[in-house]
């Protein structure tokens, strides 16, 4: 498997080059809010040493809920030049630890869609709240996360793109993609188990259907999760070289997609 060819500190410090303007300029803060009726606890981070406002990324965390691995990612872009706010919509304090816990968590907001959608909307508010960013937004999401920012696309959401990161593909029954307002960007790994090149097919028909402006990456022989550098041991899914093709792709997209 070719994320072998870095250790997980030497993959970090790549990803972390494509930075911009220095870190130590990068300010952050716990963020609480509110959705009807519900406390979340999301992450902001901002470069500070930038004059005027910044497009903002929200980042839609995986099925354990927001935690080190997306503040991270938001520190990221911070470094880049652009604001980001990783949402919670699990609730404050809701991060499960196991398999059977992360599972029921994510099921119930797979089940119930439109409660899913509120949260990435209140998500959505709370962001364009905080000081410093603009109304440009581009929304991404790990593995569950992915699958959330294409459900966000598919209500309509007003913003300028979404990214998914070997995200969940299948389309909900009684859903299509005529609502979508911006571009979709899919980063997707070829030996995926969880969502096969079967799935890609039809996510790439579906949005052939309703005339969706869309662009697909697939990395050969990266699997499931194949950003997760936090994963180690014997059978790690862990690919280096699609962690950081993707992630180039992902600030790529957000050049062409904000002002």
């Amino acid at each position: 498997m070719r994320g072998t060819l870095f250790t997980t500190a030497t993959a970090a410090l790549a990803l972390a080059a494509f930075g911009g303007p220095a870190a130590a300029d990068i300010v952050t803060q716990t963020v609480t809010y509110d959705v009807d009726g519900t406390t979340y606890e999301g992450y902001f981070a901002i470069n500070d040493g930038i004059q005027g406002d910044q497009p903002v990324v929200l980042i839609v965390h995986d099925w354990d809920g927001l935690t080190d691995y997306e503040k991270r990612r938001a520190e990221m872009l911070a470094e880049y030049g652009v604001a980001a706010f990783a949402v919670d919509v699990y609730g404050q304090g809701v991060r499960p630890t196991t398999t059977e816990d992360k599972r029921a968590e994510s099921g119930k907001l797979y089940q119930d869609r439109d409660a899913l959608r509120a949260r990435l909307a209140g998500g959505l508010e709370a962001a364009l709240q905080m000081d410093g960013v603009e109304d440009d937004v581009i929304v991404i999401g790990y593995c569950f996360g992915g699958a959330a920012a294409l459900e966000f696309a598919r209500a309509g959401a007003d913003v300028d793109g979404f990214v998914s990161f070997h995200g969940g593909l299948g389309t909900p029954d009684g859903q299509d993609y005529s609502e979508v307002e911006a571009p979709i960007l899919i980063l997707h790994g070829s030996e995926d188990p969880v969502a096969p090149m079967a799935q890609v097919a039809a996510l790439a028909e579906a949005m052939n259907a309703d005339n969706v402006d869309f662009e697909m990456q697939i990395y050969s022989g990266a699997r499931h999760s194949f950003t997760e550098w936090s994963a180690k041991g014997e059978g790690s899914r862990y690919d280096a070289n699609a962690d950081l093709k993707s992630w180039q792709a992902l600030l790529s997209f957000i050049d062409e997609q904000v002002d």
